[in-house]
């Protein structure tokens, strides 16, 4: 499977190589961050229901060796509030890019967000964004005129004598069959691959878990009074299996998932469903494992300027025998974009 990924990236990147068109090389910087306040009161998960506060800043230097190849390097580091040390960890950036018309192509330690954050929370939760924001792998990405497609790899743990060997792998897309059209689908997969240490721990076993959405939709947006407006509907599938033995199956969960954004100046509302068998997906969102379940999120954004953007969210989570879950977050999000430093020849 390992061989198979880096093959695709590969054979990915030297198909873009003919859109290169070489400028001046150049170094730039970049710099961006955000802080956040997040409350939750779960009473269907109370290990879960904790307030995550804190700040992150990313640091990094791009070198452009022409407009399409890229070496970036730098740092990203998370305080939560009230903590010590300072810093509860810094992850390098560390990545080369490629970046043609069609094609994009990263491998090293590069940020996930804008390339993996429009993963729905069932398969990739929300703390990621807190926690792990760097994708530790390779990813690669198709843009045509119908839409596009993601495959990606991202490396969660070398095995050590203590250490679990775990990896996370998976593939995304949207197609539109009409461009100019509302009509769209999406489609999302993820697979964890967990394996224990390389000393045995008696009774443990390898785990494979993995989830799917595939998702119709219709765009809206600007066609209506409201500034964006889509809705979607479509089923969720995972796979679980612990390897106990090699005629071990996968449990195949199936369920059907719906959702629908509204927004409308500084004011939107995004509410997700889901109604079937519960999944239980490593990082995915815990509700998830509910039979039903319902998230509103009332979205308030105080103030937009040029690279800063503040956003109040009050998130109402229903699910059966806990219709008062809650939680509240604040976001300040800003990013000066890359700044040209030097040219050079």
């Amino acid at each position: 499977m390992m061989k198979k990924i880096y093959l695709i990236a590969l054979f990915a990147l030297l198909l873009g190589g003919n859109a290169a068109r070489a400028q001046q090389n150049s170094v730039d910087i970049h710099f961006n961050g955000f802080g956040f306040l997040d409350n939750r009161e779960y009473r269907a998960f109370t290990e879960r229901s904790r307030t995550y506060s804190g700040a992150r800043t990313a640091l990094d230097i791009g070198l452009n060796l022409d407009s399409v190849n890229h070496f970036v390097v730098g740092v990203n580091g998370i305080h939560e509030f009230g903590a010590k040390p300072y810093f509860l960890k810094v992850d390098p950036i560390a990545y080369y890019e490629f970046e043609s018309k069609k094609w994009l192509f990263d491998a090293g330690m590069f940020p996930r967000a804008g390339k993996l954050s429009n993963y729905p929370r069932a398969l990739l939760n929300d703390t990621l964004m807190y926690y792990r924001p760097n994708v530790e792998g390779l990813l690669t990405r198709y843009q045509g005129d119908f839409g596009y497609e993601t495959l990606w790899l991202d490396w969660v743990s070398r095995q050590t004598a203590n250490d679990r060997e775990q990896f996370l792998f998976g593939i995304s897309g949207k197609y539109k069959p009409n461009p100019l059209g509302k009509f769209y689908i999406s489609h999302y997969f993820v697979m964890l691959h967990d394996a224990g240490p390389a000393v045995a721990i008696p009774g443990d076993h390898i785990r494979d878990d993995g989830a799917g959405q595939v998702r119709l939709g219709l765009d809206f947006s600007h066609k209506t009074v409201f500034d964006s407006l889509s809705v979607e509907a479509g089923g969720m599938f995972s796979l679980e299996r612990v390897r106990r033995n090699e005629g071990g199956g996968f449990s195949k969960p199936l369920g059907f998932v719906a959702s629908a954004y509204a927004g409308l100046r500084r004011i939107a509302f995004f509410d997700e469903f889901y109604a079937g068998q519960g999944h239980y997906v490593n990082y995915g969102d815990a509700f998830y494992q509910k039979k039903m379940y319902n998230r509103l999120d009332i979205i308030y954004t105080p103030f937009l300027f040029n690279r800063i953007k503040g956003q109040f969210v009050l998130s109402l989570h229903q699910s059966p025998g806990q219709l008062t879950d809650n939680q509240e977050s604040f976001r300040v999000v800003f990013d000066i974009g890359r700044k040209k430093l030097v040219k050079f020849n």
